[in-house]
Formats: C-alpha cells, sequence, structure tokens
C-alpha cells in the first residue's frame, strides 16, 4: 500500500491547465490568467504605452489628487463592428466618446479606466495598433488613464476586443441645467454634418467600394464645448453628443424631459453628399444615424447665431447651423420640416438600421 501511494505521488505533477508558448503573436488564454504572460502583457504592451504617475504604481486602485468641488462620473462600452473604420478605430472612439460625455455633461474630464476584453487568438499587432490610437487620443485631450483591466475569453465569445471605460471629470459652473428646462422660443444648433460616423462604419463592414469612401467624425468635443460654455455661459441649456440613434434620438429625449415640442428645418441640418447619397440609397434618414463627434446644443432664445459664429471658428465644428427651436408642446414631441416644406412628426427609428457602431 505504502509502495503504490509513493508511485502515484512521483507519477503526479503540477502542470497548468494552460499551454504557455514561449513566443506567440496572438492572444492565448494564458494572457489572462495573472501569471507570467499576463505581466508580460500588461507591463510590455499596455502600461509602457499608456504610461504615467498613476499606471507605474500597479496597485489594484489608483491614488488620485484632492479635487474640489463636484465631479461627474460616467462609464461606456465599445462593441464596434469592424475595429478599425475610416476616420477611427475602437482605441480612439473609447477615448472620445468617454471624453465627449463628460464634457456635454458640464465637466472637464480628468482621468478614465480602461478595460479590454479580449478574444482568444486575437492578433498582438492589432492590439498594438489600437492601444496606440488610445494612448494618442487620450494625449490629445490630456486626460489620463489611471487604471484598467484585461481579461481574455475563448474564441467566438466576442467579436476581437471589447472596451469598457469609466471617466470621472471636474464640474465648472455655469453647468447647463439640462433639457427639464428648456423653454420655448429657445433655440437649436448642430455642430458638423450628421451621420458620418454610422456610414462610414457601414461602409467598411459590408467593405462598399465607395470614392470617396466615407470618414467618421469620431473625434473629441472638448476644446468646442469649451470655447461654446466661456462664450455663451448661462445661454446654454444643454448639450448632447449625438450617438446611437443619432439627433433624432437627442431631440426625443429632450422633448420627453422638457413636456416641448422641439421642431428643426431639415433643409438646415448639414449632411455631407456622401451621407446624403447612401443614406437615400438604403432608405435611411440621416437623422437617425450614430455621430461620434457631433453634438446637438440648445440655447436661450436669441444666443443661436452666436453659438454658431464660436463653432464655426473651429476647424472640428467648422459647419455648424442653426436648425430649430423649442415650441409650446404640440401634437408630437418632434417635427421636422422637410425639404419640400411640409412639417411632420420625426419618430424614433423602429429598429436598429445600423447595430454595433459604438
Amino acid at each position: 500500500m505504502e509502495n503504490n501511494q509513493q508511485n502515484m505521488t512521483g507519477s503526479w505533477q503540477l502542470n497548468c491547465p494552460i499551454e504557455i508558448p514561449a513566443e506567440t503573436d496572438c492572444v492565448t488564454l494564458a494572457h489572462g490568467e495573472g501569471g507570467r504572460l499576463s505581466r508580460k502583457l500588461i507591463q510590455e504592451r499596455i502600461a509602457s504605452v499608456l504610461k504615467n504617475e498613476f499606471l507605474e504604481t500597479s496597485d489594484d486602485a489608483a491614488r488620485l489628487p484632492r479635487v474640489d468641488g463636484p465631479l461627474a462620473f460616467t462609464t461606456d462600452s465599445f462593441v464596434v463592428s469592424p475595429l478599425f473604420f475610416p476616420g477611427g478605430d475602437i482605441g480612439s472612439l473609447a477615448i472620445y466618446g468617454t471624453v465627449n460625455d463628460l464634457a456635454v455633461s458640464g465637466a472637464h474630464p480628468l482621468w478614465l479606466t480602461l478595460s479590454l476584453i479580449l478574444e482568444e487568438g486575437f492578433p498582438l499587432m492589432l492590439l498594438d495598433r489600437v492601444l496606440q490610437s488610445l494612448a494618442e487620443a487620450a494625449s490629445s485631450t490630456a486626460v489620463k488613464i489611471v487604471a484598467g483591466d484585461t481579461k481574455v475569453v475563448p474564441r467566438g465569445a466576442v467579436d476581437g476586443l471589447f472596451i469598457n471605460t469609466a471617466g470621472v471629470g471636474k464640474l465648472t459652473e455655469p453647468v447647463p441645467p439640462g433639457p427639464a428646462f428648456l423653454r420655448e422660443g429657445d433655440e437649436l444648433v448642430v455642430s458638423g454634418p450628421i451621420g458620418q460616423h454610422g456610414i462610414a462604419v457601414l461602409a467598411a463592414r459590408e467593405q462598399l467600394q465607395l470614392d470617396p469612401l466615407p470618414h467618421s467624425d469620431c473625434g473629441s468635443l472638448l476644446t468646442a464645448v469649451e470655447q461654446l460654455r466661456e462664450a455663451l455661459g448661462d445661454r446654454i441649456c444643454c448639450l448632447r453628443d449625438a450617438t446611437r440613434g443619432g439627433v433624432a434620438a437627442v431631440l426625443q429625449e429632450w422633448a420627453g424631459s422638457s413636456g416641448l415640442t422641439l421642431s428643426i428645418d431639415e433643409r438646415c441640418v448639414p449632411v455631407t453628399p456622401g451621407v446624403k447619397g447612401m443614406s437615400e440609397l438604403l432608405g435611411l434618414d440621416p437623422l437617425h444615424i450614430a455621430n461620434e463627434g457631433t453634438m446637438l446644443i440648445a440655447v436661450r432664445q436669441g444666443a443661436g447665431q452666436e453659438a454658431v459664429s464660436v463653432l464655426q471658428s473651429l476647424s472640428k465644428t467648422a459647419d455648424a447651423r442653426l436648425i430649430g427651436s423649442v415650441k409650446g408642446r404640440g401634437v408630437a414631441a418632434v417635427t421636422v420640416k422637410r425639404t419640400l416644406g411640409l412639417e411632420q412628426p420625426l419618430h424614433d427609428p423602429l429598429g436598429s438600421p445600423l447595430p454595433r457602431i459604438c
């Protein structure tokens, strides 16, 4: 009996159930198991690119300095397909999307967290491209990535790479009061051409051979928001980046919060020829198509043209336009005067014409 136990003990060895290759050009499950490959991935590929004083400690939580005054906090997830599209990629999209959410909420972005959910087999070369894009976008907005997490899931569990972020920013006065405080006569401004992101992602996803190729408006709205707030102060009622659901979704939300009717003129809404042509071909309404660097702004009566002038002085928002106004609640919550002059209700899209766009 004793000899049998010794034989059994001698033949049994501790082995990792996941094979750890010496060198690999793709993400493996071992990269997510907390061992040598996990440390190598985080230290050599992630932290080295996103490096700052908060990440150097490698603690479980970032130790942040004291901030006087109230904070804004947001979170977002990014599952865009494809990961790379004309005008951007999932990396820049994650940074700009989170920064924009803070900016239009009346906050100056300070810190972000970054969580990566990687699919087994994802090429490390593509991960490097995404990380470099993340770093460049963070640098351009002066926001620091202070904490994060990395998980690896089996093949087929995700589509290559998903990203989750959280962002913290300092609220600066005067904070726009929000759509519940809209009044009759307030004016509506859009910061630039609409629908570019959704059409760019669609063209890349379906490999449409278009000339010129549509480009996403993916970018930071931080400078535009800060310039606008400095010039107009408390005459700004609310701001919102028009992402999923496009301008129509923002208008519906604002109408619901205010109990008023928001009315726009389609002839005043900037749309590029490429987006207009693709929308007509596919039977889509540009007002329903997602943006990632375009916002809707509501200002007090008489301040619309000044807001447009401020925005047009910046390259990112040079095509800003005054597109409508706020009215007493009528039959419809949102109305649009179409090209031929007929005013009609503008509803939310019934389905999702362009899924996986952010």
